[in-house]
């Protein structure tokens, strides 16, 4: 069929082959899993990277009224860490946008950051334009040499290049500390190079633990991968933190895996969505399978639903009372109760770590290890979306 080379894969999940190394290998040419492990080096080398580009020029005219991060896919959850990890106090909106061009109130008064991995999505350079004309200040996020760097030369603002190694969606770290170094020159958030290395040395542990090599009964992306495989997996964050690695791994699971996923914010999930569990794909709908029938011939069980929990029992430094935390705790605890008692399987990921910055890169890690390795057991290619590519050509991006 024209359109769709490379696509391949086998509907039943084969969980031997996650334990073969060379199996794991010959099935990711594209080298997902390596670029993946590549997140603690992406940290360290955004951040000298960032250090190079002449940010000093945001601060000239103080504080702004706003801080609109523009950019889409991956680039676009950029700005969603940086709204999390600035937190509600944070003194001026930080708004992620993902469409082109800005919002109608942009102006003078306001920054800009333009975020594109490969440095020429319509998105991220439509914001950018936009920007200059509106004499708004302009930070550009992207690939070297490229249309993004150019409209940033042309109004001369701060340009901060990410060497294009990996797909986009493989460069979350390399696109996200740019980001949030430039908020903290606005003096927008708190993170200091303590927090930075603590967050790649998280990254760099978590890459160990789900290497290709370790099995999966020691691996937690492989066994959390091993529990996804066959079913429709809903992943929902308890706080504003793990909501954006929910979304994260909604991302990758679609991208990597081919899977349907719902993902989002628990406390959202309250008012309406926890009634999937009660659902058709539920646990405890009668099934119509016949107990005594060969077992070549029985139908598969029904595809079921299986529920990820992103856990962070943590507080942002601004906040000064314990009830957030109390509320989102007590949601959690309710929704795996609720689980339990309806038959849904559910898998729950816990944040670890200090700083904001830390305890999202232990929430995605896992998670991002897990995407690759549900799409090598169903025989498919992580890196490759033929996909992808043929809307870019149908819609001429």
């Amino acid at each position: 069929m024209e359109g769709t080379a490379g696509v391949s894969g086998r509907r039943v999940a084969d969980e031997s082959m996650l334990d073969d190394p060379e199996a794991v290998a010959s099935h990711d040419p594209g080298g997902m899993l390596r670029f993946t492990a590549s997140a603690g080096a992406q940290v360290r080398e955004s951040a000298a990277l960032a250090a190079e580009a002449n940010l000093a020029l945001l601060e000239d005219e103080g504080r702004p009224r706003a801080v609109v991060i523009a950019g889409i896919g991956t680039a676009g959850r950029t700005g969603d860490v940086l709204a999390t990890v600035a937190g509600p106090r944070c003194p001026v909106p930080v708004i992620p946008h993902r469409s082109a061009g800005v919002p109608g109130w942009v102006g003078a008064a306001d920054v800009v950051i333009a975020v594109s991995a490969s440095g020429r999505s319509p998105e991220a350079l439509g914001a950018a334009e936009a920007a200059h004309r509106r004499g708004a200040r302009l930070v550009a996020v992207g690939a070297p040499d490229s249309q993004l760097q150019s409209v940033a030369e042309r109004a001369r603002a701060p340009f901060i290049p990410v060497p294009r190694r990996a797909p986009a969606r493989a460069s979350l770290w390399a696109l996200t500390v740019p980001v949030l170094l430039a908020a903290r020159t606005l003096g927008l958030v708190k993170v200091n190079e303590a927090d930075l290395a603590e967050t790649a040395a998280r990254l760099d542990a978590d890459a160990d633990r789900c290497r290709s090599t370790a099995e999966s009964f020691v691996n937690p992306a492989k066994s959390l991968a091993l529990g996804l495989a066959g079913s429709i997996p809903i992943v929902w964050g308890s706080s504003p933190l793990a909501t954006v690695a929910a979304r994260r791994f909604g991302d990758t699971l679609s991208a990597n895996a081919r899977y349907p996923v719902v993902a989002g914010a628990l406390g959202e999930a309250g008012r309406g969505r926890v009634g999937l569990l009660d659902g058709v794909f539920g646990g405890l709908v009668e099934s119509t399978r016949d107990i005594f029938a060969d077992a070549d011939e029985a139908e598969p069980d029904p595809t079921r639903l299986r529920l990820v929990l992103l856990r962070d029992g943590g507080l942002n430094a601004d906040d000064d009372t314990d009830e957030p935390l109390a509320v989102e705790e007590r949601r959690a605890d309710a929704v795996q109760t609720l689980a339990e008692r309806r038959g849904v399987r559910c898998d729950v990921v816990t944040a670890e770590g200090g700083s904001a910055l830390e305890r999202l890169a232990s929430l995605v890690a896992v998670p991002d290890f897990a995407s690759i390795y549900l799409a090598l057991a169903h025989g498919l290619d992580p890196m490759a979306v033929p996909a992808v590519t043929e809307m870019k050509e149908l819609s001429n991006q």
